[in-house]
């Protein structure tokens, strides 16, 4: 890379401190640009159901991006790899697990405000929910699909809304 763009790789160091600080502000750049929309979307819609479809279609646009690659570097960048990468491996998985916890306020914030008729037992599970969904869009996007089967996907995660939020039926799996 040093040598492609005429610049010496100590400059780089001595700019960046080490590859892997450079790695993380590339990915606190990328996640400004190519994760603001999605995240925007969670805030800027008046419910709940309306943020995390946004959320969603958002995803589905940014990793479908006409001449840039089709995936999330956050989502595929180094999620193995040798050893001395873990601290960039566990950086990335920070901020995964931050996309967990924003979709997660937004639900909170829909019961909070009455949006949302339920209980916090089941929100991590529900958050966790859609958070899988937008990862996976990123993974199917790279793997080929195009933003018409990528809505398809988000149709069908959007389809089982009623269901995951009604507080009668209980959630599988271990609740807190």
């Amino acid at each position: 890379m040093a040598e492609a763009m005429g610049i010496a790789s100590a400059s780089i160091y001595a700019c960046f401190g080490s590859k892997a600080d450079l790695f993380r502000q590339v990915m606190e750049v990328y996640g400004t640009t190519y994760g603001g929309p999605p995240r925007r979307a969670l805030n800027e819609h008046p419910t709940t159901r309306a943020a995390i479809h946004a959320m969603l279609r958002a995803t589905a646009d940014q990793v479908t991006i006409t001449d840039a690659p089709h995936y999330c570097m956050l989502i595929l960048a180094a999620p193995t790899g040798a050893v001395e990468n873990h601290a960039v491996r566990e950086s990335l998985a920070d901020i995964r697990r931050s996309q967990f916890t924003e979709i997660r306020d937004r639900f909170v914030r829909g019961v909070a405000a009455g949006d949302l008729d339920m209980s916090d037992a089941g929100l991590d599970a529900i958050a966790r929910y859609y958070a899988t969904v937008v990862q996976g869009l990123s993974v199917q996007a790279r793997d080929g699909a195009d933003r018409a089967e990528l809505e398809a996907v988000i149709t069908c995660a959007m389809a089982g809304w009623d269901t995951l939020l009604d507080a009668r039926a209980p959630l599988p799996g271990p609740q807190r």
